[in-house]
Formats: C-alpha cells, sequence, structure tokens
C-alpha cells in the first residue's frame, strides 16, 4: 500500500519584529525547536507532518531582532527520538542553550549521560490519545529522570490533564506542564482541565510553560489595526503567574510547526509584546524569561 502524502506545515513567519520593550538580560525561550536540514538531520520515517527547515542559523536570526538571549530547544516529534539537531543546536549556542529530550527505552543509561553530557536537562512525554504514549512508558522512565535531576516535560491536551489527574498528582519530579494544558481560549477560565491547572500548583513540584497561544487561542488575529492577536489568552496566563509567580516560564514555540493553516502562524514580536500585556509589571516579566527559567534549566545568572 502506497502511503498518503504527508501534510507539509508553514514556514515560520520570515519578518521577526523586533518587541516594544527591551528584553533583560538572560531572557530565556524556553520552547523552541529546529528542524534539520533534513540532509543532515533527517525526519522521522514514522512523523505525523513534515516540516521546512528550520536550522539553528535562522533561530538565531530571529534571537538578534528579538532580545532573546538564551534558549531551550526541545527535540520535535518530526525527528523522532533522534535528538541529534537538538545536540547540535546546543553546541552551536554553547551555555547558551539548554535541551529537552526525546527518549524511550532503547537509551541506555549511557545514551543518557551522553545526552546530559551535550546540555539535555529533561525529557519530555505525552499523555496524548493522538501521539505515542503511556502512564506506563512513562513510570518505567521515571526513575532514570530523577538520576539526572532531569525535568519532566508534559505534553497534554486538557481532557488529558483531567484523565491522568491522579496518576499527574503522584509524580515525584519536577514536572513542566506544557504548553499551559494546551487549555482552549473559547472554553473559559471555568473549564475543569484549567480548574485542576490552578490547583496543581499549589503543589510546588508543578511548574507551568506559557507557550503556543497560537494554536488554543480563539482569537488568532488581532481585531484592530495595531492591536495583538490571542488576547484572549491574557486571562489564562495570569491566573496562572498569580498562583505560581516562581515557577512560570515562557516560550515561542519557533518555528511553529504543525500550522497548516494561513495567517496562523505568529510573530515573535508579538508574542513578545503579548507577555509584556500578560506581565505589565518589569519585574515579573524578568522572573518569567530570566530568574525562574535559570533555576529550572541551570542557566548562569546573567
Amino acid at each position: 500500500m502506497t502511503r498518503s502524502p504527508l501534510r507539509v506545515s508553514l514556514p515560520p513567519d520570515p519578518n521577526t519584529r523586533p518587541p516594544h520593550w527591551t528584553l533583560p538580560p538572560g531572557a530565556c525561550d524556553t520552547h523552541a525547536h529546529v528542524f534539520g536540514p533534513p540532509d543532515l538531520f533527517p525526519y522521522a520515517d514514522d512523523r505525523r507532518y513534515t516540516p521546512p527547515a528550520a536550522p539553528v542559523e535562522h533561530y538565531r536570526n530571529m534571537q538578534k531582532i528579538t532580545g532573546l538571549s538564551r534558549a531551550v530547544f526541545v527535540t520535535p516529534t518530526a525527528h523522532g527520538h533522534d535528538n541529534r539537531v537538538v545536540l547540535n543546536a546546543i553546541a552551536e549556542l554553547g551555555d547558551s542553550a539548554r535541551g529537552v529530550a526525546n527518549i524511550d527505552s532503547s537509551f541506555d543509561d549511557a545514551a543518557l549521560d551522553a545526552l546530559k553530557d551535550g546540555g539535555m536537562r529533561g525529557a519530555r512525554f505525552h499523555l496524548m490519545d493522538d501521539r505515542p504514549g503511556s502512564e506506563e512508558h512513562l513510570s518505567a522512565q521515571l526513575p532514570r529522570l530523577r538520576a539526572r535531576d532531569w525535568t519532566l516535560v508534559l505534553h497534554v491536551d486538557p481532557v488529558d490533564l483531567v484523565n491522568h489527574e491522579k496518576f499527574i498528582r503522584a509524580l515525584p519530579v519536577v514536572t513542566v506542564i506544557d504548553h499551559m494544558a494546551r487549555v482552549r481560549g473559547a472554553d473559559g477560565l471555568g473549564q475543569p482541565a484549567f480548574r485542576l491547572l490552578l490547583d496543581l500548583l499549589k503543589d510546588d513540584r508543578f511548574w507551568v510553560k506559557l507557550c503556543s497561544f497560537d494554536k488554543i487561542s480563539a482569537v488568532p488575529k488581532a481585531r484592530v489595526e495595531g492591536s495583538l492577536p490571542f488576547m484572549d489568552m491574557v486571562p489564562f496566563a495570569q491566573a496562572v503567574i498569580a498562583a505560581a509567580p516562581d515557577r512560570v516560564i515562557w516560550g515561542t514555540d519557533w518555528p511553529h510547526g504543525n500550522t497548516f493553516t494561513p495567517g496562523r502562524v505568529p510573530n515573535e514580536g508579538d508574542l513578545l509584546d503579548l507577555l509584556a500585556v500578560i506581565a505589565p509589571d518589569a519585574a515579573q516579566r524578568n522572573r518569567v524569561l530570566v530568574d525562574n527559567p535559570a533555576r529550572l534549566f541551570g542557566f548562569p545568572s546573567p
């Protein structure tokens, strides 16, 4: 049987705009991906889509324009369990970069130690119906994360957060709820998954990443010229900051892979301006952009 052609996702906005405010030294993007180039770092055969190449050199150009100076690269699903693309990005950027790996039981302890030596400081796991992952698979890896003092980055949809609540509450490691549990802006602050997320934040094991608003917002475009998109996500982000100001981090999700709708790919300048709306106090923005990620991922003081 011939395999159906995979969808090709859109590239990032080629015209990055600088934000309307000056970022502090050490400002960290805690969720970025690099893709390929596929002749050097091939995509996984079982990937769900094909992204355009987005190498680390292009990411560095975005950093220079926006004022971001640190990055945490997450191995994208398009590269499967091949973490070389992220290890290369870390090597290119040096001590200003860290990584979050994609691992499974095929990695022996020596392989995990090599990932740590290469700058990996965590591993990402999915508990989602449309992606590989299970409580059993994650449970088997937890002792290995603890042995390396790695952070668990947990990727869930709202229904998954609720369905796996008992398991998630018992996680014995520092856990970042990725993409703010992908709670949908259209479903309001009272939705069960968001109430659960705020409750989890009463425990200092749990962190939240503000990221991917473009994928979960019901307001993907600015309503009037000169305003910002994704404004419906502001109350959600402000609520998690109020709940755990020292355990919230922020990411771009550059280059916004798995996006197929024209006009939905955000500009990094807009995302940073949105952060200034979410956290108008400069001291709080510094915590989200500098202090919190430095503590979590082991960056030195800027």
